[in-house]
């Protein structure tokens, strides 16, 4: 599995309650831009619209040797997913307060996808009360390392 791009700011921002990985539709250029790490996920979400799944905000860079036929840079992507998962993205996100998110993109097998969150915005607290947690962790980790090379 090899990673292209993550969404950083999804985990710092939101709630994830849920995942779902689907593939994504892509055209050629696209998928050569994505094998040398062309890709930003940061504004991304999705929408489910019509028994489809569509991804939005995606940035895809052109391709480098790409001739007149290169794909736009933020179109809208079609998600690929079974008419059981569409149905039950579309009730879980029915709910108000409740969004679709992309959380990585990356190479399986061959063949390019995502990994959609079901998501739930948090407040400022809670985002301060996250960072706060991760500094304590830092802090013990780094004095259980400092421990270890005293023995």
């Amino acid at each position: 599995m090899k990673i292209v791009a993550t969404n950083r700011k999804a985990h710092r921002d939101y709630h994830v309650l849920e995942t779902v990985e689907c593939g994504i539709e892509l055209r050629g250029t696209e998928v050569k831009s994505l094998r040398e790490n062309g890709a930003n996920l940061k504004d991304g979400f999705a929408r489910v619209e019509k028994d489809e799944v569509f991804l939005y905000n995606i940035h895809i860079s052109p391709y480098a040797y790409g001739n007149i036929h290169n794909h736009e840079p933020e179109r809208v992507r079609r998600l690929l997913l079974k008419r059981g998962q569409i149905r039950t993205l579309k009730e879980k996100v029915g709910q108000k307060g409740f969004t679709l998110v992309p959380l990585t993109l990356y190479f399986k097998r061959g063949y390019a996808k995502i990994e959609l969150g079901i998501v739930r915005g948090k407040r400022t607290y809670d985002k301060r009360e996250t960072i706060r947690k991760k500094e304590t962790q830092r802090e013990i980790d780094r004095a259980l390392r400092q421990r270890q090379k005293g023995l």
